[in-house]
């Protein structure tokens, strides 16, 4: 009777580091990077603390060459695999493991605009701001606080942009209602 076993992971996190496409002598693309996946809780005492892990991301063939193309770090990613575990003999004669997740399948969890929107010195300010006086109290590591910062500006610009639409369509309509009709104009 043969037993099952399962070999999955599931990871939602932001890329500690833009992501290295290389080639192996074969041709096979493989791209490598890192993700940071936070955890919080609260102690007996009510103290909440915060515990972040890093993790090493492979990714093969088309994948790996979509992963390089679109990923930048910063980006906050959902990504499934596998866990691999390599063993080694360093330079220094130290046998060394390491583990890494082999993934089939990822999605970018964030908007492109918001973290590829040149900000202005007065954003930056405002975040850096925000990032320190909440440096004790935040969960969140300071690159989701950025992140968030800019979505909600982005969505600001979407209203005003809406906003100033508006006024035209009004007018263009106006225009269109003030217009004569002549008996010449009805078909009989």
């Amino acid at each position: 009777m043969a037993v099952r076993s399962l070999n999955k992971v599931q990871l939602i996190g932001n890329m500690t580091r833009d992501p290295e496409l290389r080639y192996t002598p074969a041709g096979t693309a493989v791209c490598t990077f890192g993700l940071a996946t936070n955890r919080s809780w609260t102690t007996q005492t009510g103290e909440t603390k915060e515990d972040t892990e890093f993790h090493r991301i492979v990714a093969w063939n088309k994948l790996g060459e979509l992963c390089s193309q679109l990923l930048t770090k910063g980006r906050k990613i959902y990504v499934e695999g596998r866990l691999s575990t390599h063993s080694w003999t360093g330079q220094d004669g130290v046998q060394r493991t390491s583990t890494e997740i082999v993934i089939e399948d990822m999605i970018i969890l964030d908007s492109k605009k918001s973290l590829s929107e040149p900000r202005t010195t007065e954003t930056e300010k405002t975040l850096e701001k925000d990032i320190k006086g909440d440096a004790d109290e935040s969960v969140e590591p300071p690159v989701e606080k950025i992140q968030e910062k800019q979505e909600a500006e982005e969505d600001e610009k979407e209203v005003k942009k809406e906003k100033s639409k508006t006024p035209v369509k009004t007018e263009i309509k106006k225009e269109e209602k003030q217009e004569d009709i002549t008996p010449d104009d009805i078909p009989f």
